[in-house]
């Protein structure tokens, strides 16, 4: 253990001066040369740029502050080691001082008051965390681990081993938004500013990529790889006319999407916008989804990636607003990716009783398992199925 008397004292991280063998520039876990992705060379400026990304959003930013800032102070004051040479079991002794921060002098606010960050009396702890507040620590603080290992300032991350403990058995997919959130999501976008012609445009464009990752189950490669020629109409032996959208999956792998009503007036509304036709014609050359301004070229993974995540953001911002009890919530949609709604669509067709070869079909798996891995859908019936049983509901 460090002695205290010559240890850092618990302050905000603005006003915080670490010593040399304490700011992280030789910390042990920092990557090797060449790898940086960011300017920071200590600690406190690499989490400095790790915030810097929700500063629109002021109360996920606080909140992320707040966490960041305690594994700081921790690491710094208890252990008298840097923040980018901690190690899997100093996460595990982190987890334990969570729920019960001593000494409380260093650490707890006189009688749990709020202090002004400046304030002489201000700690880190208004007292032992709840449950579901050291949940919410784990998620926000192994979000940050992740995205300094992304950006080649850590070599590794110290909770990454780390697994709770659970009473029963994990669902088999978890990168999914449950109805809460992706409810909050769509409302998200719903409470988009329509006023000018772009924030009209901006609007539609999102309305009609959140539709299409989440009704098709696309993946972003499939999305600005696709062009608005395959999008196809054919009768079935009915006589009832069926849209399809023909991607190209993973291996070059081909596969027919079955594109419903709700998808077809969706990308009529986003084609009006932009004045072309409601619906496609054969070979058009268009990409599915178009940058702001209506040119005619293909997005990048990169642009479209950041569009989503800009989406999620502002949701946690709105679970943020909604107060404490939704911090689970706010912190769980800040880890989500464009893949997530490809996990929520498959997840939610199940839920919704879609049969599991249709799923299959739709999303391109090559099997729902090796017992019926040779299970054939019927396109037509797959049609109807999804039709009935899957929509996004605006």
């Amino acid at each position: 253990m460090p002695d205290h008397s010559q240890a850092v004292v618990p302050a905000a991280i603005e006003a915080l001066h670490l010593p040399a063998h304490l700011d992280g520039r030789a910390g042990s876990n920092r990557a090797g040369a060449g790898r940086a992705q960011i300017g920071a060379d200590n600690d406190i400026d690499a989490i400095k740029a790790w915030l810097a990304r929700f500063v629109d959003t002021r109360t996920t930013f606080d909140s992320y502050r707040k966490e960041a800032e305690r594994l700081l102070l921790w690491a710094t004051v208890e252990l008298g080691k840097p923040l980018s040479s901690l190690v899997h079991e100093d996460w595990l002794r982190y987890r334990r001082f969570l729920q019960d921060p001593q000494p409380a002098a260093r650490w707890i606010s006189p009688a749990g008051r709020k202090f002004a960050r400046a304030h002489p009396q201000w700690r880190p702890f208004a007292g032992p965390l709840s449950p579901s507040s050291q949940r919410q620590a784990a998620i926000i603080l192994n979000a940050l681990f992740s995205w300094l290992v992304q950006a080649g300032y850590l070599a590794g991350n110290p909770l990454a081993l780390s697994r709770e403990r659970k009473q029963r058995a994990a669902p088999r997919i978890t990168r999914y938004l449950d109805d809460t959130v992706w409810a909050e999501v769509k409302a998200t976008i719903e409470a988009l500013p329509r006023a000018t012609p772009r924030e009209q445009e901006h609007y539609l464009r999102l309305r009609w990529l959140f539709t299409l990752l989440y009704l098709c189950g696309l993946r972003v490669s499939e999305v600005i790889g696709t062009t608005m020629g395959a999008f196809f109409a054919r009768r079935d032996k009915l006589g009832v006319q069926r849209w399809w959208l023909e991607v190209v999956g993973k291996g070059g792998k081909p596969r027919m999407v079955p594109a419903t009503a709700e998808l077809m007036t969706e990308l009529a509304r986003y084609r009006r916008a932009l004045g072309m036709t409601p619906f496609p014609l054969p070979h058009e050359t268009a990409p599915l989804l178009l940058p702001l301004g209506g040119k005619a070229r293909q997005m990048t993974r990169g642009g479209v990636h950041e569009i989503v995540k800009r989406v999620f953001e502002q949701t946690a911002a709105r679970f943020h607003a909604k107060g404490d009890d939704y911090a689970t919530e706010a912190a769980r949609v800040m880890l989500a990716s464009a893949h997530w709604l490809r996990h929520t669509a498959g997840s939610h067709m199940v839920n919704g009783d879609v049969d599991l070869r249709h799923v299959r079909d739709t999303l391109g798996h090559v099997s729902i398992g090796t017992t019926n891995s040779y299970l054939h859908s019927p396109d037509d019936s797959r049609h109807t199925e999804t039709e009935a049983r899957h929509k996004i509901a605006w």
